[in-house]
């Protein structure tokens, strides 16, 4: 079974990875690009002279987009990892293959888990922007996404009102704590640059997740298969 799971999540992962990085290459690293010029201060916004909304930017920075592209690979191919492993717990009891459209469903599951839930109270945020310290909200990130996740799967898998209750408590739980703020907020980027970088993250972790779980429903009914089809040969 973990062989199952680990080939078809190399598969799925890398496939959605890659689309996913050039996803983000195309329309958010010009985004990224845009704001690096305010960080470092080679443009201004506060209290200096009006700026194109469209400068020329370095677009094909080879190493650097190649190295995204690898890094976004491995990460999703560890979304795949827990994507398949949950997929193949459900599949266990229902004893049922979990169908291409199901697994889109799965897909922006894990999309509101791991992206839209933290990003509610915790936005994507562009280079140079106020933020509280990086440890505090990585520990209500990861605390977000438990109880996100856990809150789905209660409400998803559950008839009972009590279940359904207390995923829905679970999921409003960690944005009625708060996420960390800054004393402050302030930042040398325009705030529609802030804007268009979190709606556009946003938007192409939707369209990826998706991608994610159709294609780890894909190759994990592929792989269940193939190993069903050599144990009857064997038997």
């Amino acid at each position: 079974m973990f062989l199952r799971i680990l080939v078809s999540a190399l598969f799925a992962g890398a496939f959605a990875g890659v689309l996913a990085g050039i996803l983000q290459w195309f329309f958010v690293q010009p985004v990224l690009l845009h704001s690096e010029l305010y960080e470092t201060g080679e443009l201004v916004h506060f209290g200096g002279a009006a700026n194109s909304a469209h400068p020329e930017l370095d677009y094909f920075q080879p190493v650097r987009d190649a190295l995204s592209i690898m890094f976004t690979m491995l990460i999703y191919i560890s979304y795949a990892l827990i994507l398949i492993a949950f997929m193949s717990l459900q599949q266990q009891k229902s004893d049922k293959p979990i169908s291409l459209h199901q697994g889109i469903v799965w897909g922006i599951g894990g999309y509101i888990t791991f992206h839209l839930a933290p990003a509610i109270s915790l936005p994507p945020e562009v280079p140079g922007v106020a933020a509280s310290e990086v440890d505090i909200r990585q520990i209500w990130w990861y605390g977000t996404v438990v109880a996100t996740g856990l809150g789905l799967w209660l409400i998803a898998f559950n008839n009972s009102a009590k279940w359904f209750i207390g995923g829905a408590v679970l999921l409003i739980l960690p944005h009625a704590i708060g996420a960390p703020e800054p004393d402050i907020f302030t930042g040398p980027a325009p705030t529609e640059l802030g804007a268009l970088f979190a709606s556009r993250a946003l938007g192409i972790g939707l369209a990826s997740w998706a991608i994610l779980g159709g294609a780890s429903a894909y190759f994990f009914g592929k792989e269940s298969a193939r190993a069903e089809a050599q144990a009857h040969a064997q038997a």
